[in-house]
């Protein structure tokens, strides 16, 4: 499975024609800058095939000696963002240069994968689309919100796991499946990925296209 990492930028919208009608659609852009192959797994030696990509730049002062290591056997400087790809499809060299135009073209079925954006401890209506208790009669003044009723009382003595209760929201890793590569702009420095539809994560974060 090829891929690539990119750098979520924002939303914006394009129109296509199509059977003499105009239609707007939604789309991520995705920034792309060059990523570089920083090391070849084989079955020989790692038991397992797959290709370890690196983007972005980090500064010296703040990678580690063994990182720095890492990057000087691909004659690379150190990277920010370091992913896997099992499978790679694509022949490549250790320290090679891939850009997103030698992965997709137009037109190209992808699933993009982020962290999606934390929301912080969240209530159960906010986290679980959950109601509320109900009016304001009959005592229930400041119960709007609650989550109500969480288990019994004699048996069995306890609350099942798995309740859904009030908790931290978002901050988890997201895959969106099936989205459908709109356009790819190159650029000398990168290249830009319009991709339909919206992907996790905040402006400026980084995020994994799989093909």
């Amino acid at each position: 499975m090829s891929g690539i990492i990119g750098k979520k930028l924002g939303m914006t919208s394009i129109f296509r024609t199509d059977d003499k009608t105009v239609k707007q659609i939604a789309c991520t852009v995705i920034q792309v800058t060059p990523n570089v192959v920083t090391q070849i797994k084989t079955e020989e030696k790692d038991k397992y095939r797959a290709v370890q990509l690196g983007c972005g730049e980090r500064k010296e002062k703040n990678t580690t000696k063994p990182l720095l290591g890492h990057f000087k056997k691909a004659n690379t400087t150190p990277k920010r963002k370091l992913v896997e790809f099992r499978n790679f499809t694509k022949e490549v060299q250790l320290g090679e240069v891939i850009k997103a135009e030698d992965i997709f073209v137009e037109g190209d079925i992808v699933n993009v994968i982020g962290i999606s954006k934390g929301k912080g401890f969240q209530g159960v209506v906010k986290r679980h689309g959950f109601s509320g208790v109900g009016g304001q009669t009959h005592g229930q003044h400041n119960r709007q919100r609650h989550p109500g009723s969480v288990g019994a009382c004699s048996f069995p003595s306890r609350v099942f796991k798995g309740t859904r209760m009030a908790g931290r929201t978002g901050n988890q890793r997201v895959k969106i499946r099936n989205l459908k590569v709109l356009q790819i702009i190159p650029q000398p420095e990168y290249s830009l990925l319009l991709v339909s539809g919206s992907v996790p994560g905040a402006k400026n974060s980084y995020v994994i296209i799989e093909k």
